[in-house]
């Protein structure tokens, strides 16, 4: 049911993805408008999944989760009435809370299983990043058969069914953790000011926040980077969120199996190779020989293009999952708020780097921009790891040494 309700959620809180394409045309949208368009649901659901994890930690996820659904509803019921670019964002920002029921239902989950089930629970609960999927088939479908203004009432309705299900066969947590009632603000708090907890957060703003980022670009991507008609570009898009959600449930299974950082490290690897490539932009060499000039002309045709995407989305399926397992492994007790601060971190990507795409794209006049901010960030994370992994093999040096002399002097 948590994982229902989240693919629901998920499916409203990247609506924009698809409504963007006909957007920037009616409304006639540069490249940097159409990325805080984009961003707009995306940055209240990032800053309001910290303080809902806390909630969390004091009051039932499952009645949370109930009302963040119900507030998610009157602003779909508005959006017909819409007609500006101002009026979408700000319908925008009242509709991202839907990007809230994350946190509080990796929160309503972390109850239910053992540690050496978490990782393939919270994986499969995960999954439900395909309710992205859900937005990519509905909505091309209500605007051929119906029209554009009967999408906000649909979702409205499919909201409040979702809902009263939950409501219904839902079951309230089997061990709610009375004690953590007990336990003061700064017990959950506290965590939050660790470097690691941080360093997490950046991991899962690759892995979740330009998966997000790029599930909201790619229509229009396809659009005017390959010229594809927008059912195409919907289809190319659904393949990439549908194969990388599926893949989050088995990254879940392997970090419980093989550990969650051997997993993330792989991760990296594989999204470095393939963003290298993605990176070059179509280009027309000279090469000046003895007789004659040779002519090179170097361009990822779109189904190059699509398999290497379809690479990336799978790792980053596999890291989402293996990122909670790391904060699962490390954080038991403190799921709700350490989870909703990695959650928030991760979902600004989403927010921030359609808006960075959108200007990398006007300032320098390629598309590919974006996959060249995606391959710097990924450097930073991949730079990071290795020294955090290193500070931690000597340390484990240093304390090996100690015993060994602690031992010798007994």
């Amino acid at each position: 049911m948590a994982t229902l309700v989240f693919a629901i959620n998920f499916s409203v809180w990247t609506l924009y993805a698809v409504m963007s394409v006909e957007l920037k045309q009616v409304l006639e949208l540069s490249s940097t408008q159409v990325g805080i368009l984009l961003s707009a649901p995306i940055i209240t659901g990032a800053l309001l999944r910290l303080p809902a994890g806390i909630l969390c930690e004091r009051y039932s996820p499952k009645m949370i989760l109930i009302l963040q659904m119900l507030i998610t509803v009157p602003p779909l019921v508005l959006l017909p009435s819409i007609d500006s670019f101002s009026g979408y964002v700000i319908v925008g920002l009242l509709i991202g809370i839907s990007g809230v029921s994350f946190s509080i239902g990796i929160r309503y989950l972390t109850d239910w299983f053992d540690s050496k089930e978490q990782g393939t629970a919270m994986g499969v609960f995960g999954a439900g990043n395909a309710g992205a999927a859900l937005s990519l088939i509905i909505v091309p479908y209500i605007r051929d058969v119906w029209n554009w203004n009967t999408i906000g009432p649909t979702y409205s309705a499919m909201v409040l069914i979702t809902c009263f299900a939950f409501w219904l066969a839902a079951p309230s947590p089997p061990k709610f953790k009375q004690q953590n009632k007990q336990k003061p603000l700064a017990f959950f708090v506290k965590p939050l000011a660790h470097a690691r907890v941080w360093r997490f957060g950046l991991y899962y703003y690759f892995v979740f926040g330009s998966f997000l980022a790029l599930l909201l670009w790619l229509p229009q991507y396809y659009v005017n980077a390959y010229a594809l008609p927008f059912n195409q570009a919907m289809a190319l898009t659904l393949l990439f969120v549908i194969s990388s959600s599926m893949a989050r449930a088995a990254g879940g299974w392997f970090a419980d199996r093989f550990g969650a950082r051997n997993v993330n490290w792989g991760v990296f690897w594989i999204c470095l190779v393939c963003l290298f490539f993605l990176s070059y932009p179509p280009t027309t060499m000279t090469i000046h020989g003895v007789d004659r000039d040779v002519e090179l002309y170097i361009e990822l045709n779109v189904w190059v293009f699509t398999v290497l995407l379809l690479l990336i989305g799978l790792a980053q399926g596999f890291g989402r999952a293996s990122v909670y397992k790391i904060i699962n492994d490390y954080y038991p007790e403190q799921m709700g708020s350490v989870g909703g601060m990695v959650a928030m971190l991760g979902a600004l990507g989403g927010c921030t780097l359609p808006i960075i795409f959108g200007l990398a794209v006007d300032i320098a006049g390629v598309y590919s921009a974006c996959f060249m901010i995606l391959y710097g960030l990924l450097a930073v994370c991949m730079l990071l790891m290795h020294l955090a992994i290193k500070r931690e093999r000597y340390k484990s040096r240093v304390l090996e040494a100690q015993q060994h002399n602690f031992l010798e002097q007994d």
